[in-house]
């Protein structure tokens, strides 16, 4: 009983995922956008202390393995080069074409759809 009461008073959140299609909407619609070729960065300010993330990878990008494997890969990418940064929500959207990448240049693309966004915010 007593683990139960202390989990729900935790505020550190280690799920950081936007779940939710209304969470989705609102951020493209009340929310900035960055763009590169094949990847555009939706984001908001948000009141919470900790930052939220969601990909969108349409259909045409291929079968689900596919989507999922280059869902995998945006993950890893913004997990290892610690691109987030907290009271922001996000969204990376995936243009047609984008899962025919190497991982190198998906990198490079993601990083600098972060690097766009710093400069916007004044975060650098």
């Amino acid at each position: 009983m007593e683990e139960k009461n202390s989990l729900l008073n935790t505020k550190v959140r280690t799920d950081h995922r936007l779940k939710k299609d209304k969470q989705f909407s609102y951020i493209y619609k009340k929310g900035k956008k960055k763009s590169t070729n094949n990847f555009t960065l939706f984001y908001l300010a948000s009141k919470f202390e900790n930052y939220k993330i969601g990909y969108s990878i349409s259909k045409k990008q291929g079968k689900a393995c596919k989507r999922n494997k280059l869902k995998r890969r945006l993950k890893e990418i913004v997990r290892k080069n610690n691109l987030t940064k907290n009271y922001f929500n996000y969204i990376i959207l995936a243009r047609e074409n984008s899962s025919q990448l190497e991982f190198n240049d998906i990198e490079k693309e993601i990083i600098l759809l972060f690097k766009k966004f710093y400069k916007e915010e004044n975060l650098v």
